[in-house]
Order: C-alpha cells, then sequence, then structure tokens
C-alpha cells in the first residue's frame, strides 16, 4: 500500500463555465477608481449643482433676451440636471450588465 497518487477524494472534477479565465491582477485593476459610468456622473451631479443654480441666479440678465420670465426658468432649468441623471442611472445601469 503506497501512498503515492491516493488521495481517497476520487477524482478531480473540473468545470468550465465558457468565459475566458480572469487573472487575479486583471480583476483587481477593474475595480480601481470610479470608470467610465462613475466620472460621467459626477460630471452630471456637479452640472445639477453647480451649473444650474447659477444659471437660475443669472436668469433675470439672460431671460430678458429670450423673452422668458424667472418663473419658467424656475420650473425648466432644474428638469434638464433631472433628466440627465435619470438617463445616466438607466445607462449606467443598463452597462454593467
Amino acid at each position: 500500500m503506497s501512498s503515492e497518487g491516493s488521495g481517497g477524494d476520487g477524482p478531480t472534477v473540473t468545470v468550465t463555465t465558457g468565459e475566458a479565465p480572469i487573472d487575479a491582477t486583471e480583476a483587481e485593476t477593474d475595480e480601481e477608481g470610479l470608470g467610465r459610468a462613475g466620472w460621467v456622473l459626477v460630471a452630471a451631479v456637479v452640472v445639477a449643482v453647480l451649473v444650474v443654480p447659477g444659471a437660475i441666479y443669472l436668469w433675470p440678465a439672460g431671460g430678458r433676451v429670450l423673452g422668458a420670465t424667472y418663473r419658467s426658468a424656475m420650473l425648466v432649468l432644474p428638469m434638464a440636471p433631472a433628466l440627465i441623471l435619470g438617463l445616466i442611472a438607466v445607462w449606467s445601469m443598463r452597462d454593467r450588465r
């Protein structure tokens, strides 16, 4: 009775999923940073927090030229970042599949 080669566990079974093997270092680099979707989201939040309130603040000067009122600026300008953030959320979730 030799102990060489007999593990007692039976034959080794290898399961393949059809996907290419991923190196451990490649998997770690994918997790670093925000990625493209993250940076697009950061840009949209900056627009929503800084650009749109600035545009509403400056609207009386530009509204006279366009023939719009301050009330229309308060209704229309916040809708733009809301739509952009909604579209980015759908795009980023679709991109993660």
